[in-house]
């Protein structure tokens, strides 16, 4: 098994078999964000992908329940890889149960509903999407690449094809001058995607991204912790889901919270204001990561 520089996956995947079918983002622009900006995008050679299925079905295939394909926008893989990886997926991990990866809004549109529908067939399950806010001047200042509406769009379709959906969400992405009309635009861009998973990470501000240069130069100001939290209240209180699972347990997270949207909607807000009161206790600086 061959993995190139840093490999992430959301914390929900921290069972599951990392394969490294791409490497790096195919955008990669999006200002805040470090995590590929060390390599040229690529996609593998897909005798590599099937060699390192094998390998790992040999050691540990019994055992894996999941499998996620990386890097950054894995989706962005052409279909004849897409349909050998997933069949080879199935014969080496005989447990296998879901196959993941993430995908930007465009990747998912530049796929046919026909062919949507045949990953989700051979496997792919859900597909982590990141639109970080809902609010479309802030997913141009970020320079994330699709509207909010072309991400309801990609809801439909990956909805459409059968598949599950994890929507990502940025606090203090719009900066501290538009905080209210992220979080309010969010919620309303979460209601709209209707997704099976929500989660919320919290902007950090990384030295030699865009982003830090902006506020070396005074252009962006993140918002306090107490801001912050208040994006998370109004994302909770008024995101309408049908029902989603709902998680703050990434490492960047100020407040850890676990639930489901309605049905715990009011117990969690309860404790984002207690969290505001100085009643709940905060994950300290030091404790934070990416």
């Amino acid at each position: 098994m061959r993995y190139e520089g840093s490999v992430f996956r959301p914390p929900s995947e921290a069972d599951s078999y990392i394969l490294q079918a791409t490497i790096g983002c195919s955008w990669n622009k999006c200002i805040y964000c470090m995590m590929y900006r060390d390599k040229k995008y690529r996609v593998r050679e897909l005798s590599e992908s099937l060699e390192d299925l094998r390998e790992a079905g040999k050691l540990v295939g019994r055992q894996v329940p999941k499998i996620f394909v990386a890097d950054g926008d894995a989706l962005s893989l052409p279909m004849d890889h897409w349909r050998a990886i997933l069949n080879e997926a199935r014969q080496c991990f005989p447990a296998l149960r879901q196959v993941s990866c993430y995908a930007m809004a465009s990747n998912i549109s530049e796929k046919t509903p026909d062919e949507l529908k045949e990953l989700r067939k051979n496997g792919l399950k859900l597909l982590y999407i990141g639109p970080e806010s809902g609010d479309d001047l802030t997913l141009k200042r970020i320079a994330k690449g699709s509207t909010a509406a072309e991400h309801v769009e990609a809801a439909r379709l990956a909805h459409q094809a059968g598949m599950e959906i994890s929507v990502i969400a940025l606090l203090g992405v719009a900066g501290s001058d538009r905080s209210a009309e992220h979080a309010k635009a969010t919620a309303d861009l979460v209601t709209a995607m209707d997704p099976e998973y929500f989660a919320a990470l919290t902007t950090s501000v990384i030295p030699t991204t865009p982003l830090h240069r902006l506020e070396e130069k005074g252009k962006f100001h993140l918002p306090s912790v107490e801001q912050m939290l208040g994006e998370l209240r109004i994302m909770i209180d008024e995101a309408r889901p049908r029902d989603a699972v709902f998680r703050t347990n990434h490492a960047s997270n100020y407040l850890p919270l676990a639930g489901r949207i309605p049905r715990d909607r009011a117990r969690l807000v309860t404790i984002i204001d207690s969290a505001l009161q100085g009643k709940v206790r905060l994950r300290p600086e030091w404790m934070r990561a990416l």
